[in-house]
């Protein structure tokens, strides 16, 4: 029989929430986000966001993650799907939320590069999390 298994034999590990921005414009243009150098899968193309911080909400988290990150203060977003991934280096469920009003014009804060993209996505390496979400955003 398998370690793995076994109820209580297997190592737990810890879910971080993560709050995720798709942005979309009315023309359908998606932006997405080149992770910086220094952080996991460094180079790889992802929709921005970060992680909840303790009592945060998901709305709240985006919205300070994405003035942060690209300099825009959120105006219209709703929860739209959460998936869970794990990654190598974390256990991660995602809380993508569809932003649909915004006000600044967005600029890598952190010195990443971001683009917007019409579907099928041009730019590679692709974060692995992020396909699904092509998938649903090519499904409406």
């Amino acid at each position: 029989m398998s370690g793995a298994s076994e109820p209580g034999s297997a190592q737990i590990r810890p879910v971080t929430e993560v709050a995720v921005g798709v942005i979309v414009q009315p023309d359908g243009r998606y932006l997405l986000a080149q992770r910086p150098e220094g952080k996991p899968y460094a180079g790889y193309w992802e929709f921005p966001g970060g992680k909840l911080e303790v009592g945060e909400s998901i709305e709240a988290a985006l919205a300070r993650e994405l003035h942060e990150e690209l300099g825009i203060d959120v105006k219209a977003c709703h929860l739209w799907h959460t998936l869970e991934h794990d990654y190598p280096h974390a256990y991660v469920r995602l809380y993508f939320c569809k932003v649909t009003e915004w006000s600044g014009e967005p600029h890598g804060r952190e010195g990443q590069a971001f683009v917007w993209q019409l579907l099928p996505a041009s730019v590679k390496p692709l974060l692995p999390a992020t396909i699904p979400v092509l998938e649903w955003l090519a499904a409406e």
